[in-house]
């Protein structure tokens, strides 16, 4: 089951996943960091990315903190780098 770390920047103006030069992986988020609601925001989104289920995703470290660790389950690491390299190239 691959595994995204991230930086999640919450109360941004929209939900966006951008990918550094680096490889490193940054989520803005358009809800805020309380209440758990920054945390099921990124879930949500990260479901519609990777064209899973919300349940598919598994928060795995990182309640609290900005680096966190979400496995994708129901993709293969062929699938999961696929659309990881069309938000490199578009910049979604």
């Amino acid at each position: 089951m691959p595994v995204l770390h991230l930086k999640a920047k919450p109360n941004g103006r929209r939900n966006q996943l951008e990918i550094a030069p680096d490889g490193s992986v940054t989520v803005r988020l358009n809800a805020p960091a309380q209440d758990g609601r920054a945390n099921a925001c990124l879930l949500s989104y990260l479901a519609e990315v990777f064209g899973v289920a919300k349940s598919s995703l598994t928060l795995v470290s990182g309640h609290t903190g900005p680096h966190k660790k979400v496995a994708v389950a129901g993709l293969t690491a062929q699938e999961f780098q696929a659309v990881l390299e069309r938000f490199r190239a578009t910049g979604e």
